[in-house]
């Protein structure tokens, strides 16, 4: 056989073979939400830049080196998550290339069971924004179009309990009004990125000035928006904008009317408002499942932390001896 055909034919595999890869890579990819994407490319290129400092290749890596560089982590005052994530984007970025992953050796996983045994693993999330801290805030929302939209903003995250990626992503056709109160489809969501969606339902309010549904519809009704995005940016003009607002402002939005009612703003941001339905829920006596079915929380590990942190006074047994 021509020697020349051989060439060719065999470049044409390789070809087929490195688009197919890269075609698995990007499916990869999109098996994840895209802020977490974000953070593994982060990482990533943290990791790379550590290497190539150093002299070192990062890609494959040898284990020693991955090893190395979460000691040295630890040492630099990162949080025992942070580093986990890092090694799970280390893993995932070897893999989608085609290599093993150094984080399965037994020298890495002894160097992060010794990280996680002297710096702890106990979660320091953002303090979560209960009923009555939101009836404060809501005092303080102007009466004028940022107001209202803050003040719709605010009731719908908690009420619905919604992550930020999900409060920001929501279109008008994605809300209907109903006799009972709100039904919001999310298309897609952290934990639904098949995009299968889902119902939640938000409930009237018992009261005017706190009611989430009520809210939103004062805030469509002197808008006029009647199609595309549901939450948009407003000018001091009084101008409305087109396009969905960002996950850091919503963190903005909920830093700003906590610091007004008198607490630290550092203490809480954008997943306050989700974890302050859960945490408030928990006090209130709903169940798990209730609280789930709320959430959306498809494992039930965090939802019992919530509940934990919601009974802290509600159920202490310190408090039934008479001190």
């Amino acid at each position: 056989m021509d020697e020349s055909l051989i060439y060719h034919e065999s470049t044409k595999v390789d070809t087929q073979l490195s688009n197919l890869m890269e075609s698995a890579s990007e499916y990869v990819r999109r098996s994840k939400a895209k802020n977490t994407i974000k953070a593994y490319q982060s990482d990533w290129q943290s990791f790379s830049r550590w290497c190539k400092t150093r002299g070192l290749c990062s890609l494959p890596a040898e284990p020693r080196v991955v090893a190395l560089y979460l000691s040295d982590m630890a040492d630099l005052g990162y949080k025992a998550s942070t580093i986990g994530r890092h090694m799970i984007s280390i893993g995932l970025a070897h893999k989608t290339r085609g290599h093993a992953s150094p984080t399965s050796d037994e020298t890495v996983k002894a160097v992060w069971r010794g990280i996680r045994n002297t710096i702890g693993v106990a979660p320091n999330g953002k303090s979560p924004v209960l009923v009555e801290d939101l009836r404060r805030m809501l005092q303080h929302a102007p009466n004028d179009l940022m107001g209202l939209r803050d003040r719709a903003l605010l009731l719908i995250g908690f009420a619905g309990a919604f992550r930020r990626s999900e409060l920001i992503s929501l279109n008008v056709e994605d809300i209907e009004f109903t006799r009972e109160g709100l039904v919001i489809t999310l298309r897609r969501s952290k934990t639904d990125q098949a995009g299968e969606g889902r119902k939640v339902g938000i409930p009237y309010g018992s009261f005017i000035e706190t009611c989430p549904v009520r809210a939103l519809q004062a805030w469509l009704e002197v808008t006029g928006i009647e199609s595309g995005a549901l939450f948009r940016h407003v000018t001091k003009g009084r101008q409305i904008g087109t396009t969905h607002l960002s996950d850091k402002t919503v963190a903005r939005i909920v830093k700003k009317y906590v610091e007004r009612i008198g607490l630290d703003k550092r203490r809480f941001a954008g997943h306050s408002l989700r974890a302050g339905l859960a945490t408030s829920a928990a006090m209130a006596g709903a169940s798990e499942r209730d609280i789930m079915a709320q959430t959306g929380h498809k494992n039930p590990m965090m939802v019992r932390r919530y509940i934990r942190d919601g009974n802290l006074f509600r159920s202490n047994a310190a408090a039934r001896i008479g001190l």
